[in-house]
């Protein structure tokens, strides 16, 4: 099951640190958005500043499967690109530069939570 849900944002029950340093997505309409929780843990950062990428929820499922490693679709302006990184984790690279990246205990919960259905579209 999906923990918290802070203005919206949904985040894997597997991640670490109660949930501090994770992938956060939220359902907006025909838009997915989605963030790293790293971001807002900074008290300098601004919050109106934090980098989102967004997707479109017509290719959620697609996004899913990618990041899952559920095969190859190959690259579309519509879907972010997934960069894995040889100690695990990753990052999501949006087409308008926007770059989030993740721990391998951040990925690896947010790919528990997919396999387990935790962000299929509300």
């Amino acid at each position: 099951m999906n923990t918290g849900d802070r203005q919206g944002w949904r985040k894997a029950s597997l991640s670490n640190n109660g949930g501090q340093s994770c992938v956060e997505v939220r359902f907006d309409g025909d838009l997915v958005r989605v963030r790293d929780s790293k971001y807002l843990r900074d008290t300098a950062n601004d919050p109106a500043l934090q980098p989102v990428i967004t997707i479109l929820a017509s290719r959620w499922h697609d996004f899913l499967k990618l990041a899952a490693g559920g095969g190859a679709l190959g690259e579309t302006a519509e879907l972010p690109i997934i960069e894995r990184h040889v100690g695990g984790g990753a990052s999501i690279h949006a087409v308008d530069g926007t770059t989030l990246t993740y721990t391998p205990g951040e990925w690896i919960a947010f790919t528990a939570g997919v396999r387990d259905g935790e962000f299929a579209a509300a």
